[in-house]
């Protein structure tokens, strides 16, 4: 048992985080519905994982870089952490993208 892979995935979500409040992206332009879309975006993919782990399309391979807690069958303590990681880089890219956009429009 480890927490290497949990950590890294904390640290990931920190410079995430970091990223946002610099740039005013996603939690610092508007923490409700940055939260909204954080919660339905983590809900969803867990509930795509749940729906993969009954039909047997996903499984948890052992490994020693995990903690080995399982919240359900197949479910590792570390997949909600990462899935929350990949809504909050997904949406930080979005708003950079449209700041990029913005950007170029005014510059016309």
């Amino acid at each position: 048992m480890s927490v290497a892979y949990l950590g890294i995935l904390v640290v990931l979500l920190g410079c995430m985080t970091a990223l946002d409040a610099r740039l005013r992206l996603f939690f610092w332009r508007d923490a409700l519905a940055a939260t909204v879309v954080m919660v339905c975006g983590v809900g969803v993919l867990l509930l795509t994982d749940l729906v993969g782990i009954a039909l047997g399309i996903f499984s948890r391979a052992p490994t020693r870089a995990m903690t080995g807690i399982v919240l359900a069958p197949e479910l590792p303590l570390e997949e909600p952490v990462f899935l929350a990681f990949l809504v909050y880089v997904t949406m930080n890219l979005v708003a950079i993208a449209g700041m990029l956009l913005a950007r170029g429009r005014a510059g016309r």
